[in-house]
């Protein structure tokens, strides 16, 4: 183990992954000259030349569309998007183009392509430049949808999404980037679909992923002191998402909780709670809770943003109504 930060446990995934297979390549705005808006690219230039760490001009539809035609040919690109909200520019090569063409193919060619998308709230980056969108993705058939909390699971989520043969969408909470964390040295994988218990616990379940899952345990450790055993579960894959551990632990629990920084109506948090409703309502004690955020976008003023943030105190508050 060695205690790096999250953007350090990325760079470090692709750097292992580009030695391993010299197909890996990754390609993006302003990513060789400034190694990334983020830093989580600084340095492969210096590795692995320009032929592998590729700038193009400021057009995600470019930038995708050469993704997807280099992965039908072979080539398993790492995509960057800058900014989750930009994704929405080429989304006719993400959900009409990456996502359908191994099924309409005939499974003759496959899409190994990860695209890398920073989302989520930072200090006042406003309405285009923090939302979370997993939703969208999670509901097109063909692809991939991993959001690591930890630097440990951003190594090996990403690593793993490289070695998909499918497209695979990887949001990386910006406000992750600088939280650190024990990282396993090596090949280190996560596989894509099992999500993992960050906490055991008897009287309530609660669900999260990406930076919501501290506050998450924020919230659990706050139940704690007052008695109250929550069992927190990081989903780490929201398409293909881990049920059977969901459902496990409502069935123990009799009560669940799931709470996400995106938009509440229409967030992956209803996916869940449908599928509990539909094959393990019978386990329920109370009603279920979900939490995520308000239905407008994101705004700029200060009070405003803090008040729209899902915080520990938000999912605190919205659990005591069910115990």
């Amino acid at each position: 183990m060695k205690n790096i930060t999250f953007s350090q446990a990325t760079l470090e995934a692709m750097e292992e992954e580009m030695l391993r297979d010299e197909r890996v390549f990754v390609m993006g705005e302003d990513i060789a000259r400034q190694g990334g808006i983020f830093g989580q690219f600084r340095g492969l230039p210096d590795k692995f030349g320009r032929e592998r760490v590729i700038d193009t001009p400021i057009s995600e539809t470019s930038i995708v569309g050469a993704s997807v035609g280099a992965a039908l040919a072979g080539m398993r690109p790492v995509a960057d998007m800058h900014f989750a909200d930009f994704i929405g520019v080429c989304m006719d090569e993400v959900f009409n183009q990456m996502a359908k063409a191994y099924y309409m193919f005939g499974a003759q060619k496959t899409v190994p392509l990860v695209l890398r998308a920073p989302d989520g709230l930072i200090n006042q980056a406003a309405a285009q430049h923090s939302q979370s969108i997993e939703a969208w993705f999670a509901h097109i058939p063909g692809l991939k949808v991993v959001i690591p909390s930890n630097p440990a699971d951003a190594k090996g989520l990403l690593k793993s999404a490289i070695r998909d043969e499918n497209p695979v969408l990887y949001f990386e909470h910006k406000a992750l980037f600088p939280l650190t964390g024990d990282v396993p040295e090596g090949d280190h994988l996560v596989e894509i679909g099992k999500a993992r218990v960050e906490r055991e616990g008897s009287d309530l379940t609660i669900v999260s992923w990406s930076l919501t899952l501290l506050n998450a345990a924020k919230a659990a450790d706050r139940l704690a002191s007052e008695g109250i055993k929550a069992e927190v579960i990081d989903l780490r894959s929201i398409s293909p998402w881990d049920k059977e551990t969901v459902l496990k632990s409502v069935a123990k629990t009799g009560r669940l909780c799931v709470a996400h920084e995106a938009v509440k109506q229409g967030g992956f948090g209803a996916e869940i709670v449908a599928t509990v409703a539909e094959e393990a309502l019978d386990c329920l004690d109370a009603p279920v809770v979900r939490v995520g955020a308000p239905f407008t976008p994101i705004p700029f003023a200060r009070p405003l943003e803090q008040a729209y943030r899902v915080t520990s105190d938000t999912i605190y508050d919205a659990i005591r109504k069910i115990l």
